[in-house]
């Protein structure tokens, strides 16, 4: 019988295996291309993850969380770039996009007078970056809803090939 990890701060490789009930041998196989050594190496963090490793991982452990932590928290460029998404429930990601584009509607006549002369001046400036935080709120929003979707698509709570005829229509 497997031993079962006592760690106490896993990473989140470690823990979506465990949560998956698999162990480092059986998600080798299920990997197929990392082997168990491999696993314990990422998961111990004494190597990180190469992108593709991360890539499969997410795809066969049906997590696309994955590829999300890894950019925002491990790629160089992603950590300048990607925001960290937090899984969420349907009704939050929704709420939160409305309560986003809600500001925003209060604040699309002001963006228009701010970039209108394609400067922006001293006293501009505490607004403009005002509604620039909050277009981040709803590409952050945007991203949780996509991340939502293929984690439903992943573990067939959403009809793949239905969503796709949807998508391609």
């Amino acid at each position: 019988m497997a031993r079962v990890s006592t760690k106490e701060n896993k990473n989140i490789y470690q823990t979506t295996r465990e949560g998956l009930k698999l162990t480092r041998e059986a998600a080798s196989e299920l990997l197929e291309t990392i082997s168990p050594e491999r696993i314990e190496k990422i998961e111990s963090e004494r190597s990180m993850p190469h992108p593709d490793e991360v890539l499969l991982m997410s795809d066969q452990y049906k997590q696309p969380s994955l590829c999300n932590y890894y950019c925002a928290n491990q790629c160089p460029i992603g950590q300048q770039y990607v925001p960290e998404i937090k899984v969420k429930d349907l009704s939050q990601i929704v709420l939160e996009t409305i309560a986003s584009l809600n500001a925003m509607q209060t604040n699309k006549n002001r963006l228009i007078e701010i970039t209108v002369d394609g400067q922006i001046t001293g006293d501009e400036l505490a607004d403009f970056v005002y509604i620039q935080e909050e277009l981040e709120k709803i590409s952050v929003a945007v991203e949780t809803l996509q991340l939502w979707c293929e984690r439903m698509l992943d573990t067939g709570a959403i009809d793949r090939a239905q969503y796709e005829a949807f998508k391609n229509s």
